[in-house]
């Protein structure tokens, strides 16, 4: 695991850029020049420690490689190449070398790379299949700029806000990828890569994977097929995440089944296994239960006693790492678990997607009966007409709050279904907000295009989850959040073969009945304890609206209520007061998310971009 960057045309302040990724990589830093490309390394030791220095070379190539390729031994005994050492990189390079942009194809892995061909003068940079290695970069047609991380980008150049690319964020809740706050600066998106020539400075953009091709693949497998296949292709990623480290491996337990059964497997191939989970008091306290797998296992166990004290003094902090607006407020309890681990190891294993592969939400439920993105008008109205009689919902976790959820997205159209159904966050109050809707253009286009295959609704729900919620925010908040400790995250269940089998799986494998996460659930009961085993989603989530009307209330009253606060730009100035001050028809958890999207949005503006300005 690394930080890399590079550049075109452009010189880079290279001591600053080694401050701003020396989290990512604070074993060595190296610097590659020839001719107007620069290439910059920082690595963080994890896999040939001796042997996987970077940049590497490989007749006529050079490459910057982040992440980690974990069947690399698969690929070289595949193909026979003779390497001088141990490490992946050296791996990547001899499959570009024979193979091209089909090597992609072989690598099982979380990786973002760059490789420096001669012979065809230009960059090659690709991105693994769900996004788990993020990649910024800036082209203006004469320059051209990458990192991972865009706080380095912002402090490398004179960038400028991108409103149209904010706005988005207001009104959906995340970037929708390519897109960023800034103009001129793009995420290479996930399962893409792109070739950048030397000589004209041009990027091209081309999508090597996509998860819908293998949505729309029909598989036979009876259940208990697919179950033992799916415990077998689980053992396989987790093993090979555990194994391909020449450092101890460790696991986050956060009282789900997801981290759970990865806990549970991890221990078969590290007898010492730690686990760390945190715990505050609450009804969002998982600790309890992720003790029961700690102690069923008997791995060494750390739960991370969390009062947030701190937390006022550490929030700018955390979300200024992000470099961008966030909205999942969940980066806290992942940056201070992630603190917490970093103290006793270096590689860290997760459950991150899961709940998008396997069918793991709530909402599920309804589009595994009925496909609201096409739905009658006959439903549309009547869940308009209930919707307009129902009392509004304050608690996230009731089932009144499930039942209102559902009339409130099935009385609606298209995008505004989805939106409904997920984030959630200004859905029913976009008049309040500027700006065009047409900001929605590239959501609205990916959403059609899901819309109109011949996907069940269960099946569109989940490939755009994946393709939005997963990619740009669930895997950029882990990705942040463990980095900044110089902590490596590692993700089994979005293991190549995982992704490319469980997708064509039956829906009523994911979901049955009312039961979310079906087949996983029924795998449970061989590792889990039964008090897990029918559980609701878990994660390392907090009490939101706790935190906007107690803790935090002082310091985001001062963010969002400044007459000129940056975010007013976006939303109307009455309509925040109102808001603010109760004044404004909506449940308590919605109002905190609201809330808490523009704080964050004002965090990214006054200390990432005036900052720097």
């Amino acid at each position: 695991m690394c930080g890399i960057a590079g550049s075109v045309n452009s010189q880079l302040n290279i001591p600053l850029l080694t401050k701003d990724l020396f989290h990512r990589g604070p074993d060595e830093q190296t610097t590659f020049e020839e001719d107007k490309l620069q290439l910059h390394h920082h690595r963080l030791s994890i896999l040939d420690i001796a042997g996987g220095r970077q940049p590497k070379h490989y007749e006529g190539l050079t490459i910057i490689f982040n992440g980690e390729i974990y069947n690399h031994r698969q690929v070289r005994n595949k193909y026979a190449f003779s390497c001088k050492t141990n490490s992946d990189t050296e791996t990547i390079l001899h499959a570009y070398k024979k193979l091209g942009a089909q090597c992609l194809e072989e690598f099982d892995g979380m990786f973002v790379f760059a490789i420096f061909d001669r012979a065809k003068n230009e960059l090659f940079i690709a991105r693994d299949r769900a996004g788990k290695k993020p990649l910024y970069y800036y082209s203006d047609g004469r320059s051209f700029v990458f990192a991972s991380e865009l706080n380095a980008l912002r402090n490398q150049l004179p960038l400028e806000i991108d409103d149209n690319n904010i706005q988005q964020y207001v009104r959906a809740a995340y970037f929708f990828r390519p897109a960023t706050p800034y103009k001129n600066v793009f995420e290479l998106p996930a399962g893409c890569y792109a070739r950048v020539s030397l000589s004209d400075v041009s990027v091209n953009v081309t999508r090597w994977w996509s998860i819908h091709s293998f949505y729309q693949k029909r598989n036979k497998d009876g259940f208990e097929t697919a179950f033992e296949t799916t415990d077998r292709l689980l053992h396989e990623a987790i093993r090979s995440r555990v194994e391909s480290s020449d450092l101890e491996v460790g696991s986050f337990l956060s009282g789900g089944i997801d981290s759970g059964l990865v806990t549970a497997i991890a221990k078969e191939y590290n007898p010492s296994l730690q686990t760390f989970t945190i715990s505050f008091e609450g009804e969002y306290d998982e600790a309890p239960l992720a003790k029961l797998v700690a102690n069923r296992y008997k791995t060494i166990h750390h739960e991370i006693k969390i009062s947030f004290n701190h937390l006022i003094s550490d929030i700018e902090k955390i979300l200024y790492n992000y470099g961008e607006p966030i909205f999942d407020s969940s980066v806290i309890p992942s940056y201070y678990v992630s603190e917490a681990a970093k103290k006793h190891l270096t590689v860290i294993l997760n459950g991150d997607g899961g709940d998008e592969l396997f069918g793991g939400y709530r909402r599920y439920v309804p589009f595994a009966k009925y496909d609201f993105f096409r739905k009658s008008f006959f439903v549309k109205n009547f869940a308009k007409l209930l919707h307009h009689v129902l009392p509004l919902s304050h608690d996230k976790k009731s089932k009144y709050n499930y039942a209102y959820r559902l009339v409130d997205f099935a009385q609606k159209n298209g995008i505004h279904t989805y939106f409904s159904s997920c984030l959630d966050v200004f859905e029913g109050y976009e008049k309040f907000l500027f700006g065009s809707e047409a900001v929605l253009m590239p959501i609205q286009d990916h959403f059609r295009e899901i819309n109109s295959s011949s996907l069940s609704g269960l099946q569109k729900i989940l490939n755009l989850d994946f393709d939005h919620i997963l990619a740009s925010n669930l895997l950029v908040k882990m990705d942040i959040a463990t980095m900044t400790h110089s902590l490596e995250g590692r993700s089994p269940m979005l293991a190549k073969e995982l992704l490319e089998y469980i997708p064509s799986l039956p829906d009523k494998y994911k979901v049955s009945g009312g039961q979310t996460k079906y087949l996983l659930r029924r795998l449970s009961e061989k590792y889990l304890p039964s008090e897990l085993i029918n559980q609701p989603k878990r994660g390392f989530e907090i009490p939101l609206k706790k935190w906007v009307d107690g803790e935090l209330k002082d310091m985001i009253a001062s963010y969002i209520l400044s007459p000129n606060a940056y975010c007013r730009n976006f939303v109307q100035p009455q309509f925040l007061e109102s808001l603010w001050q109760r004044k404004i028809k909506t449940g308590d958890e919605k109002r905190a998310k609201m809330i808490w999207t523009l704080f964050a949005l004002e965090v990214w503006y006054k200390q990432c971009y005036l900052k720097n300005a």
